[in-house]
């Protein structure tokens, strides 16, 4: 694994840093796809988010869903909102209730975790994913077919 895919840019860190800004200025929606890094690659727009909190009202980043229409394929990625040395990161995608096998990356990260795929669920069944920063993880189960 090329770790060095995830080491802090100046580019990285404005991107970021705009992304808390408009959060705070815009609807979810536009915070969402402008806190998102792109790590999935072309083609891929963030469809579902899950925050991970350090404390109820404190995000210290955010495990992004994407789907793209041309493949039908899934990706997830965490990503930190404040990148910095490495802690240890997490991220999972799969389906529920069928699958077993998730798509996963983790280690010791400055910036994100991933990005994982996994391809279109079947009739019946639902995306599910996860993301952990440090001792912090969060959940969700959504996109059902």
């Amino acid at each position: 694994m090329n770790l060095s895919r995830r080491t802090t840019t100046a580019a990285a860190l404005a991107v970021l840093a705009l992304g808390g800004t408009l959060a705070a200025t815009t609807p979810a929606s536009a915070a969402t796809t402008a806190a998102y890094n792109g790590a999935c690659g072309t083609g891929y727009r963030v469809v579902a988010s899950t925050p991970i909190k350090s404390s109820p009202t404190t995000a210290i980043g955010t495990t992004y869903v994407t789907y793209n229409v041309g493949n039908q394929g899934f990706c997830a990625v965490t990503v930190r909102n404040n990148p910095g040395a490495r802690v240890f990161m997490e991220v999972t995608l799969d389906t529920d209730p069928t699958s077993g096998s998730p798509a996963r990356d983790y280690g010791s990260f400055t910036t994100y975790a991933g990005p994982v795929y996994k391809e279109h669920p079947k009739a019946g069944e639902c995306m599910t994913w996860s993301g952990t920063i440090d001792i912090y993880y969060n959940s969700d189960t959504s996109l059902c077919y």
